[in-house]
């Protein structure tokens, strides 16, 4: 196919861009798909609902950084993890977080929310920065960041009051057959097209950087920590306006958590991650800041429209400095 690309008579760079939303677009739809077969799989095997949304629902919005993230490693291209992490979790804050806010009028969450993913989204925050602070990821501080993925898993499923009997029963007959063999094999054919999307990816990824002569975590830390994040933006927009905001602030929050134990951990263990200069120097103190803001706001139980802007605006320099546009 590489061959097949190189032949037309097109430029490079248009290409590879074309190939990289092209498959940005496959890998998004096909996690959508993966996610919603898990968890009909999951309700009808008689797991609680609250622990498949804490571990599924999670893991499939975060599915497409994870995927592209252990690629990245074995196309020897780890760099681009710790840029892909980073990124999404800056535009999950200051993005994401913000439009929802914006869109929402004011994002007002309850105790719970404060109680329990707050204080992991800011000791992942913290502990991702201690395990990149040398430059290297090695595999014993991925299985750290499992362990603490596991803890948050734990807490968060333990922490919060399941379903009533009767509606688990409703949910667990919606699930039943035939929807389970139709499951399975939906499970299935996502998982072959995210991995076809997600190694597109992480070529086109590699091309672009080529091309352009910029560093391959810059493109992972900008176009593709936006794309992969659109998962988030369509569930948090739209909880933001149906007037759900632990659903909008939550979905963020367990996002930021995910990536930064679980995708830097088992893309650790896969290999060991390089942290490029500018993701060390720039992007991860940024990223720290981001979260210390959405603590404090979100520590107050709301956050208004105006808070939103001002996350806008550190976004766009977060996109211009990364360039160095300014």
């Amino acid at each position: 196919m590489e061959a097949a690309i190189s032949s037309l008579p097109l430029p490079p760079l248009l290409i590879w861009s074309c190939v990289l939303l092209a498959s940005l677009a496959v890998l998004l739809k096909a996690s959508d798909w993966f996610t919603a077969a898990a968890e009909r799989i999951g309700i009808a095997l008689g797991l609680p609902s609250f622990l498949v949304g804490v571990t599924i629902v999670g893991f499939g919005t975060s599915l497409p950084e994870l995927v592209s993230s252990v690629l990245a490693v074995l196309r020897g291209a780890s760099e681009i993890v710790a840029g892909n992490v980073v990124g999404s979790n800056i535009t999950n804050l200051l993005l994401i977080l913000s439009l929802a806010a914006i869109a929402g009028g004011h994002l007002r969450v309850r105790h719970e929310l404060v109680s329990v993913d707050l204080p992991f989204l800011a000791g992942s925050a913290f502990f991702l920065a201690l395990v990149l602070w040398s430059g290297q990821v090695s595999r014993l501080e991925g299985a750290l960041c499992l362990a603490g993925m596991g803890l948050y898993v734990w807490y968060a499923a333990t922490s919060r009051a399941p379903i009533d009997a009767e509606t688990q029963a409703q949910e667990q007959a919606m699930a039943r057959a035939p929807r389970w063999r139709r499951s399975s094999l939906i499970l299935l054919g996502a998982g072959g097209l995210i991995y076809l999307g997600a190694d597109w990816t992480v070529e086109a990824v590699i091309e672009i950087s080529t091309l352009l002569g910029i560093g391959r975590e810059v493109i992972a830390a900008s176009a593709v920590a936006l794309g992969t994040s659109l998962p988030e933006v369509a569930v948090t927009i739209v909880a933001a306006r149906r007037g759900q905001p632990e659903l909008a602030v939550g979905n963020v929050l367990g996002s930021n958590v995910f990536n930064a134990f679980a995708v830097v951990g088992i893309s650790a263990l896969v290999g060991p991650l390089a942290v490029p200069p500018v993701i060390l120097e720039f992007a991860l103190p940024l990223m720290v800041i981001a979260t210390l803001l959405a603590f404090f706001m979100i520590m107050e139980k709301e956050m208004t429209r105006w808070e939103g802007w001002l996350g806008i605006l550190f976004y766009v320099y977060f996109l211009g400095a990364l360039f160095n546009l300014l």
